[in-house]
């Protein structure tokens, strides 16, 4: 035959599966209308386990890996549906509907805000693309911000997440476990690293120089032609022009932002030194309450899972079978568990979207742990 009526048939066995697919779906759905009676939870393990097992018995030996692959999708749809018809935790989408519906329609100009640092640090300089007339109370650890925010001292706190090139900022992750916040915003700031002086100061007369471990890691190139010059790592970029300034010492530099040099009375001998000229970082803008501005695109989430095969897999086949957008997949160790993570999603998707409320209604029931972080839109 040719490769014409082969697909002629292959579009026969189609119109089948797709028959035989709404009768099932159909059967799924009686099944849940039962499960709402009696209480039941939709994941019933013991009888996926069995059922699966039978599948693979049944099928073909040239073609029995794939069938596992296709029936765990089939089951995840399935439970999809049937959540969707029970409404599963009720209680999280009522929250995201109670937040979208309380919240003001425009981002506040004037408020107090949070950040790690000193003044001329990169996210001070974040916060003023956010607000118009912040208030800004800096603190010395990301820790520290995330404290301010819990215990009301500042409405909002900005903080790095990642970088264009350093990667993640590992301990803000870690501190996400451990405290309690939501995130109202995120913006992508580009960010440069300039060879900070006292003013007089020349290029062969520098011995050390300051800056934050990501801008040394980020700026290796310029510095690797550099002789004879300590490299010493310090809080953040602003903190490192601060001690340039307040140094007798005209041997010491700071790889730090423009802002930073009219700040503290530098000069700049030498402009973006990073290695690159696309570095950005992505920094956060969080508070107490859960609060979600008009046209929220982006969402979110934490979560650990069951230390078992496949349960990875079978969360994103969750997002596959809505539909809904995967942009950013984290993981970091638990304390004091052995090969157990904790992970970080980022969804891109309307928070207006009823497979977003439906997502968020079955999460918590097929985790081990939940966080729903915070729906909201990135400046650029």
């Amino acid at each position: 035959m040719s490769t014409g009526e082969y697909r002629k048939q292959i579009d026969e066995i189609d119109d089948q599966i797709i028959s035989l697919f709404a009768k099932r779906m159909e059967v799924a759905s009686h099944i849940a209308e039962e499960k709402k009676k009696n209480n039941l939870p939709v994941l019933d393990s013991k009888r996926e386990r069995e059922k699966l097992l039978d599948i693979i018995d049944k099928t073909p030996e040239e073609i029995k890996e794939y069938s596992p692959l296709l029936y765990s999708l089939i089951f995840e749809i399935s439970r999809s549906y049937q959540n969707k018809i029970i409404g599963a935790n009720d209680e999280l989408t009522n929250k995201i509907k109670g937040a979208i519906e309380g919240t003001a329609q425009l981002f506040p100009d004037n408020v107090s805000v949070a950040c790690q640092g000193v003044e001329g640090a990169n996210s001070q300089i974040a916060c003023d693309k956010l607000f118009k007339y912040p208030r800004i109370l800096y603190f010395s650890n990301f820790e520290a911000v995330f404290s301010a925010i819990e215990k009301g001292l500042c409405r909002y706190g900005v903080i790095p997440l990642e970088n264009s090139t350093a990667g993640s900022v590992n301990s803000v992750y870690d501190l996400m476990m451990e405290h309690k916040f939501s995130i109202v915003r995120s913006i992508r700031a580009k960010i440069t690293h300039n060879l900070l002086v006292k003013p007089g100061t020349k290029l062969e007369d520098i011995k050390v120089i300051y800056s934050h471990e990501q801008a040394i890691n980020q700026s290796s190139v310029f510095l690797s032609t550099l002789k004879n010059v300590q490299i010493i790592p310090c809080e953040n970029t602003a903190v490192a022009a601060k001690k340039v300034s307040e140094s007798t010492d005209n041997s010491v530099a700071a790889l730090a932002s423009i802002q930073c040099m009219k700040y503290y009375g530098l000069e700049c001998l030498k402009e973006s030194v990073q290695n690159t000229d696309n570095n950005y970082t992505r920094f956060i803008c969080i508070s107490k309450n859960l609060e979600i501005y008009p046209g929220a695109d982006r969402t979110s989430i934490m979560l650990t899972l069951p230390h078992e095969p496949g349960s990875l897999y079978k969360m994103l086949s969750r997002f596959y079978a809505l539909d809904i957008n995967l942009i950013k997949l984290e993981s970091r160790p638990l304390p004091n568990k052995e090969f157990e993570f904790m992970f970080y999603f980022d969804l891109e998707t309307p928070v207006y979207s009823p497979k977003f409320l439906q997502l968020m209604g079955e999460l918590p029931s097929i985790c081990d742990s939940f966080q729903y972080l915070g729906s909201y839109n990135e400046v650029i």
